[in-house]
């Protein structure tokens, strides 16, 4: 398995983008993936690349083992001309990762001045002496077009002097302008079998956050909360006059710098924040080492909510100035904004199926929760459905649908007050400014709407005007949108108990024809598996015909997201050997799921052991293909299914996906009070996935 050498073609190539494009690709497939740099400026643990790739994807190898030398290190041994050596370090490093893994990524020297005399040929020493196929990043920002198809002229030529595998030359940060006329120009004198991409330009990478200013200045973090530090500044202003004359010179996006002890910049700097009249601050960094006077510290401290960083370093006004224009973007760790944004702008430039074929990685039954996740990401993308969103002001909800918007999985819409979710979106600095937002008490859909949940309803005793006030409800309204095909399914439950989002549901979307139950399913991703367990959330008794339909019903999800079905009616005993109204209640089940579909793998009753350990299951069911098999666990009631799913998520660090209904014509679905942006972002995939699977059948 040929590994990968990810190598800039110069500095602020923007090769950052494309080492996390890769490491998604590859930790999406089938492998054991490992992470390399063949030199890091001091230590790895002050490697923004490394950090963030290791904590993304969870690499089980030691920091040391990642890099195979320091700047400072590879400095001595080239001025002492002992350039061999240095590279026989870096490869003996290189191959005992190399051989803990069925294939590496790495990502070459960044061109930042600390070892001056190594440049490209250097990477493409290093990638010849790995054995890597090799992806080139041209740098295109600022650069015109006959510029930036020079410098890829000029990159291939040393891999060709080289004798380096080229698997791809990827242009970054073109203006979008300039994209199709680069494309077209570099097919006319590139030899028809080597691959160029180009990636454009995009505002939510152009620019650093807070956090990267700080961590470049070295600065401390005196106050603000966690997303603070993910602001994006778009400018800055160094605040040395009156405050009327200040208030008139910030922008979107400012980075206010100031001298630490001029109180009342910034604390005209964070009512402006809040203010409607005055645009978004970015954060204050405050210089010469000063603090802000007491009294005002106490203030920042109990304010309930500050979105606006404090930062402070101790230099004056003016080098501060000249060291924050210095500050170059980046990824850091935890900015899942930005995280989102390069996963986004790659895997819509870049043709990823080509590449995966290229790699030629094969893929096993392993999957872990990336893999998983990466899958649904990328079926979502390639049949893109419309997803209504009914709780549009929760901060939750709206950082998610940055996070779905920046990586294309959907169509969004979101159900509120236009201006106070507007209003929400540009306090939190979120990229959502084309999002569509529909109020439903004023919607002209209201009355359409009303008249049908009317027609649907009226033998329930409902009147029009009881329908109308219905539909004046966001769950009621954003139902009846996936009801009349407006949106292809719902997402909701962030601010709503479940009772609230999926009644409408019931009374309307009503169950797919041949489906007794509303029921639901947790994918649930081990370390190296996903298993389904269902239902741990709607049905608390089901009897015998419903635990039948809900193991139908379960497998067909199973299958639906590439989890071949092998089903454990779970019960106290396994097989014949026990006897009680219970286990009675599941051998019943699977009678009847077996004459609805013998073409089921289904075993039951069957205990949990027996399900999932082979060694188990040779002494209680030898014969059976289910027993140690086990992908999806029906439970015989809803106490068992909910305390074992958060057992197993909480005992065993696994991540559990869902609930996701089951069993209605079109998906509406479920989120939990306390979910996190990445259920949210997690629950909205699945549910544009079953929409494709419902207008498919």
């Amino acid at each position: 398995m040929q590994s990968i050498y990810i190598a800039g073609a110069g500095s602020g190539s923007g090769k950052s983008v494309v080492v996390l494009g890769f490491m998604e690709l590859l930790s999406a497939i089938n492998r054991r993936v490992g992470f390399f740099r063949p030199v890091v400026s001091r230590d790895v643990h002050e490697d923004n690349l490394t950090t963030l790739i290791r904590r993304r994807y969870d690499l089980p190898f030691p920091a040391d083992a990642l890099y195979g030398a320091t700047a400072e290190q590879a400095s001595e041994l080239v001025a002492a001309g002992r350039y061999d050596q240095l590279l026989k370090r870096i490869l003996d490093k290189y191959m005992l990762l190399d051989e803990q893994c069925d294939i590496v990524l790495c990502a070459g020297t960044d061109f930042d001045g600390l070892v001056p005399s190594l440049e490209f040929d250097f990477n493409a020493d290093l990638a010849n002496n790995f054995g890597c196929t090799t992806v080139v990043v041209v740098k295109g920002f600022g650069r015109s077009p006959d510029e930036a198809l020079h410098a890829v002229h000029m990159a291939h030529e040393s891999m060709l002097d080289r004798c380096g595998d080229l698997l791809a030359t990827i242009v970054n940060g073109v203006d979008p302008d300039f994209v199709e006329l680069i494309k077209r120009r570099a097919r006319a004198v590139l030899p028809a079998n080597e691959t160029l991409y180009v990636l454009p330009e995009t505002e939510a990478l152009a620019k650093p956050t807070i956090g990267e200013i700080n961590k470049m200045l070295g600065g401390d973090c005196l106050c603000g909360e966690d997303d603070a530090l993910n602001q994006v500044v778009t400018n800055y202003r160094v605040a040395a006059m009156e405050i009327p004359d200040f208030l008139n010179y910030i922008e979107d996006g400012s980075l206010i710098i100031t001298p630490g002890d001029r109180s009342d910049i910034i604390l005209a700097s964070l009512a402006a924040d809040v203010s409607a009249a005055y645009p978004r601050v970015a954060g204050l960094l405050l210089t010469g080492g000063l603090q802000p006077a007491e009294n005002v510290q106490r203030l920042l401290m109990g304010l309930r909510r500050n979105k606006v960083a404090i930062l402070s370093v101790p230099w004056d006004t003016f080098q501060t100035a000249l060291a924050v224009n210095r500050v170059e973007s980046t990824i850091l760790p935890g900015d899942e904004r930005k995280i989102a944004a390069a996963l986004g702008l790659f895997e819509q430039n870049v043709e990823i199926k080509d590449l995966q074929q290229r790699i030629a990685v094969h893929h096993s039954e392993r999957m872990t929760p990336l893999m998983f996740e990466y899958q649904l990401v990328h079926r979502a993308k390639a049949e893109r459905k419309h997803i209504v969103l009914p709780e549009g002001s929760d901060e939750r909800i709206l950082r998610a649908a940055e996070i779905l918007t920046l990586r294309g999985v959907a169509d969004l819409t979101l159900l509120g007050d236009p201006d106070k979710i507007r209003r929400r979106i540009g306090e939190l600095g979120l990229q959502l400014a084309d999002i569509p937002i529909i109020d439903p008490v004023t919607s002209p859909k209201r009355d359409e709407y009303a008249a049908i949940y009317y027609e649907l309803r009226k033998h329930k005793g409902i009147s029009e005007q009881m329908a109308h006030d219905a539909l004046e409800d966001v769950s009621y309204f954003g139902t009846l949108m996936v009801h009349t095909g407006d949106a292809d399914g719902m997402v909701s439950g962030a601010a709503h108990t479940t009772q609230h989002t999926i009644r409408p549901s019931f009374e309307t979307i009503k169950t797919k024809p041949g489906t007794r139950l509303v029921s639901s399913v947790f994918f649930m991703c081990l370390a190296d598996r996903v298993l389904v367990y269902g239902d741990c959330a709607v049905n608390p008794n089901p009897d015998a015909e419903q635990l039948a339909d809900i193991a139908i019903t379960s497998a067909g999800t199973a299958a639906a997201f590439g989890i071949e079905p092998r089903v454990a009616m779970l019960s106290y005993s396994t097989g014949e050997s026990g006897k009680g109204e219970d286990v009675e209640r599941v051998r019943e089940a699977v009678r009847i799921a077996r004459a609805r579909r013998p073409d089921l793998k289904l075993e039951g009753p069957i205990q949990y052991d027996a399900a999932v350990d082979a060694s188990v299951a040779r002494s209680k069911l030898p014969d059976s293909e289910v027993a140690g098999h086990a992908t999806v666990f029906i439970f015989p009631d809803l106490n068992t299914g909910n305390n074992t799913y958060k057992a197993v998520q909480r005992s065993a660090g696994a991540v559990a996906i869902g609930p996701v209904l089951q069993g209605l014509n079109k998906p509406v679905n479920d989120l939990s009070r306390g979910c996190t942006v990445t259920d949210i972002v997690n629950t909205v995939t699945i549910t544009a996935i079953q929409a494709q699977t419902a207008a498919q059948e």
